[in-house]
C-alpha cells in the first residue's frame, strides 16, 4: 500500500483553492488507480462543506489528482474532516 500524508490543496469546480492536510492511501494492494482518504482544510466555508464532484487535489510538486467528496464531519467548531475517493491514476 502505497501512502501519502502531508499538505495539500483542493481545488473546487471553480477554481477556489484551499489550503489544507490529506492523508491519502491506495486500496488494492499497490492499485495506483484505487485510491482514497481524507483532506482536513485550514479553512472551513460554506463552499467547501456542499463541495462533492469535479474536484482535484494538488500534492507538492505539482501532482494532481481527481476527487470526489464522499462525506463531511465536523471535527471541532471550526474544522472539518472531509472523506475522498480518488478518480483515476494516484498522485503520490
Amino acid at each position: 500500500m502505497t501512502t501519502y500524508s502531508g499538505p495539500a490543496t483542493l481545488i473546487l469546480a471553480d477554481g477556489a483553492r484551499v489550503e489544507g492536510m490529506a492523508s491519502l492511501g491506495t486500496n488494492n494492494r499497490g492499485n495506483l488507480d484505487g485510491w482514497s482518504g481524507t483532506f482536513r482544510p485550514d479553512q472551513v466555508s460554506a463552499e467547501i462543506r456542499e463541495a462533492s464532484d469535479g474536484l482535484q487535489l494538488e500534492l507538492p510538486y505539482d501532482q494532481i489528482g481527481e476527487v470526489a467528496v464522499t462525506g463531511v464531519r465536523r471535527l471541532l467548531a471550526t474544522q472539518v474532516l472531509m472523506s475522498l475517493a480518488g478518480r483515476g491514476p494516484a498522485p503520490f
